[in-house]
Parts: structure tokens; C-alpha cells; sequence
């Protein structure tokens, strides 16, 4: 089983449509896939269980972290749901070592169920946050092409107990960072201008579309992905011009992940 984690240290990047859309797309591609939303506010959560398209355990994330819970549902798309009691838990240290201890052991005990598991974590850096880094195989993380959240890249890789470098040096070294992928892209001069600025500085965390080095992945933004998200709903499946043209735009780079997580879909 493969490990995603989907990780940004600011709210409000699209972080948990993105994780959702692409959970269905490895699930329609005929992976068994488990989702563990580790966010209080639950935005994945909610969605894929609209959805209809996972079962839950019938335990919550919180739940799993603090009493080690293992056994999950006979199914090929599993969410463990994220829950309020989550907020609270950086403020518990005495549960720190064991919720990073039973992530751990959650993931490992149900690695032969699945082919890939994808974290949604929370956007603060914290004891979740922390033992998703530190039990995930890959990092992939969403921005928004701002200057704040440009300059937020630092943090996501630089943290002193957090930072993605500190994880992969000292506790975790087989974490592979993905890369950064602006989301909800304006096609505006700001935009544009942005997101030049950050092929400069960053092209190396981009995701590569092709092998020029001038093409990177993105996702624009599209009212359409806000929609499906409320819906429950898998844009791909969407019968609508707008759906087709924001999935037509959105599948090359979940094609790209896939490949760089050497998942075959």
C-alpha cells in the first residue's frame, strides 16, 4: 500500500476536494483505496460519505489515534471519517507518542487490504499532522497562487519540528515529496504573474507535466469543483460541459501523481 499525504500548513487551498477527486479517480481506476481524514473540519469526510461510494469502520479518526484501532470493513474504498475531538488532541501530550505509534500501526496492519491510502491532514502543523509525515510514503500539497501562501512554501519544508526536510532527515527517510500543485488557479495578470514567480523559485517542487521543464500541474478554479464537492459527486462523472472541460484539464496531473507514486491506473 502506498501512502499519500496531503499536507499544507494554511486552510483554505482546496486541499480536501482536491484529496477527494482524486480518491475517486484512484478508486474508479480500480485500486482499493482507503481514505483517512485527519482534519477536524471534516470536509473530506463529509463528501465522500455523501457520496455513497465508501464505507466507514464505524470509528472515528480520533478514535483510531488514540486506541489503536485496526479493523476496517471487507471493501475496496474505506473512509475512517474525521471528527471534532481531533482539534483537541495537540493539546494532550501525554497521547502523542501513542497516536503516533497507532497511525502507524493502523496503516501497516491494513496495507494488504489496500493499494493506496491518502491522508487529508489538518492546516496547522501539529501531533496529526506531524505522524502523517511521519508514516506516509509521499507528500503531495496544494497552494493557492498567493504571496502569502508562496512564501508559506519555507514552512512546509523548513519547519523546525514540522518541516517536511526535518521529517524525511530524521525520522521518516523514505518520505517523497510529490511536489507542490497550485489549486484554484484565476486565469488573471495577479495569477499568472504568481505563478511564474513560483517556476522560478520553485520549479523544482512543481510537478513536471511533460519533459520541457515549462509545463507544470495545476487545477483552476472552477465552480464546478466547489459544486461536486457539496454533492458528493465525482467530477468525471459529471454530465455537464463544465464538468468535462475541468476534468479534461484535472485527469493529466491525477495521471501524473499516480505515475510518481508508481501506482499503475
Amino acid at each position: 500500500m502506498k501512502t499519500l499525504v496531503l499536507a499544507n500548513q494554511k486552510g483554505g487551498v482546496g486541499k480536501s476536494a482536491l484529496g477527494t477527486q482524486l480518491a475517486y479517480y484512484l478508486h474508479a481506476a480500480g485500486l482499493r483505496t482507503l481514505f483517512v481524514d485527519l482534519d477536524h473540519q471534516q470536509n473530506s469526510s463529509k463528501a465522500i460519505l455523501k457520496s455513497g461510494r465508501a464505507v466507514a469502520p464505524g470509528y472515528s479518526s480520533s478514535e483510531m489515534l488514540l486506541n489503536g484501532k485496526r479493523d476496517v470493513p471487507n471493501a475496496n474504498f474505506v473512509i475512517v471519517p474525521g471528527d471534532d475531538k481531533l482539534s483537541s488532541l495537540e493539546r494532550e501530550p501525554s497521547t502523542h507518542n501513542a497516536i503516533a505509534t497507532n497511525l502507524h500501526g493502523f496503516l501497516a496492519g491494513v496495507s494488504s487490504q489496500f493499494d493506496v491510502c491518502l491522508v487529508d491532514t489538518n492546516p496547522n502543523p501539529d501531533i496529526r499532522y506531524a505522524s502523517a509525515l511521519i508514516t506516509g510514503n509521499y507528500v503531495l500539497s496544494p497552494i493557492q497562487l498567493n504571496q502569502e501562501a508562496i512564501d508559506g512554501i519555507g514552512s512546509l519544508l523548513k519547519h523546525p519540528r514540522y518541516g517536511y526536510f526535518k521529517i524525511k532527515e530524521v525520522l521518516n527517510p523514505q518520505l517523497e515529496l510529490i511536489g507542490i500543485m497550485p489549486n484554484m488557479v484565476e486565469n488573471t495578470p495577479f495569477q499568472k504573474g504568481n505563478f511564474q514567480q513560483l517556476a522560478q523559485a520553485f520549479a523544482k517542487l512543481l510537478i513536471p507535466m511533460d519533459d520541457t521543464g515549462k509545463s507544470f500541474a495545476f487545477v483552476a478554479k472552477r465552480s464546478v469543483i466547489a459544486e461536486a464537492q457539496a454533492e458528493g459527486a465525482y467530477i468525471a462523472e459529471i454530465k455537464k460541459t463544465a464538468a468535462r472541460d475541468a476534468w479534461r484539464d484535472i485527469k493529466p496531473a491525477f495521471e501524473v501523481i499516480a505515475r510518481r507514486m508508481k501506482l499503475e491506473v
